[in-house]
């Protein structure tokens, strides 16, 4: 914080010789407005005359005081609007600067977990001869920390291409129940206490990019799972709904204040408590979950569930074109 604090002494001492200035400018003028009464009445011929020329002095001198203050009000105005846009602009820097850092930070940690994990699989799978089933199950568990390392890669490159706007869509006619129910099956093949309880409805096509939409559903189940209790359930509907084509993804975990639901599609931006903060992630998850439903002229919508937790609902115009066979 030391350029803001920098920032204030600064803005404090330019407030310091104005007021100094002003208060000389208005002394100085008083002395010349008291110098030129006293040559008025000695150099005058008459009370009258003289009279005049002091209420005329006395206009000049109100004139002159009303613009010292009209000029040091725009100052002072001036002064205070740039002192606060420059001290957000680094509380923002500042903010972005810790957000890379501990993007930095847990970038690295989940790059090193899936690959201790896919090393010691392999390496139980060749030093050990293990029964076909066992075998089998590590191979699998190697794949899927493959698919998160995937994924990390690819939410990485994606919020790059992003911030550069080198990202374009591209649109084709997708059949979304399909590709739901397809990476809720492999997710549903992780080893893991969750259990999922789906309502897929057949033939809900939507015109989008397929890979997108991938990255879009990874994100958002697997952000359900890093919240949610070990032995809770995680809700996936899929249905028409007010003639949109309607994905909801929910949970039971903690939930989010009301005061984040916005906040929490932000670049880097985490929850702030300490029960969402110990879990794994980069912040970058929703920011892309955001920008790939706007891609497709979506609406996404952060509600409570109940009794407790959080569901994400994304509603998608349908298609209007033929579907393929």
């Amino acid at each position: 914080m030391r350029p803001f604090f920098i920032l204030t002494i600064l803005a404090f001492y330019v407030l310091i010789q104005f007021c100094w200035w002003a208060y000389l400018l208005v002394d100085l003028n008083n002395e010349v407005y008291e110098h030129r009464i006293e040559n008025v009445q000695l150099k005058a011929d008459t009370p009258e005359s003289s009279k005049e020329a002091i209420l005329d002095l006395e206009k000049k001198n109100t004139q002159r005081l009303w613009m010292v203050i009209g000029e040091g009000s725009v100052f002072l105005a001036l002064l205070t609007w740039g002192s606060i846009l420059t001290a957000r602009a680094i509380r923002k820097e500042v903010a972005l600067a810790r957000q890379q850092k501990n993007f930095l930070l847990s970038i690295t940690h989940e790059f090193k977990s899936p690959l201790a994990s896919i090393k010691l699989y392999l390496q139980t799978i060749l030093r050990h001869d293990l029964e076909k089933e066992k075998e089998k199950s590590f191979i699998n568990s190697a794949i899927n920390d493959t698919e998160r390392l995937n994924n990390l890669v690819e939410n990485a490159l994606l919020a790059n291409l992003i911030d550069h706007k080198g990202y374009s869509f591209a649109i084709e006619e997708v059949n979304l129940s399909a590709l739901v129910r397809l990476q809720v099956q492999k997710l549903q093949a992780v080893p893991d206490p969750n259990k999922f309880e789906t309502h897929i409805e057949e033939g809900m096509y939507i015109q989008g990019d397929k890979n997108a939409l991938i990255l879009l559903i990874s994100n958002l189940v697997e952000n359900a799972l890093k919240y949610a209790p070990k032995d809770s359930a995680l809700g996936v509907t899929l249905q028409m709904e007010d003639k949109k084509v309607l994905l909801c993804i929910s949970d039971h975990g903690p939930g989010i204040p009301d005061s984040e639901k916005q906040k929490i599609f932000d670049k880097f931006y985490r929850l702030g408590n300490e029960e969402t903060r110990k879990t794994k992630g980069t912040g970058l998850g929703l920011f892309i979950v955001k920008y790939i439903v706007k891609g497709h002229n979506g609406q996404i919508i952060v509600k409570d569930n109940v009794p407790n937790g959080t569901i994400f609902c994304i509603q998608f115009p349908p298609s209007t074109e033929p579907h393929k066979k």
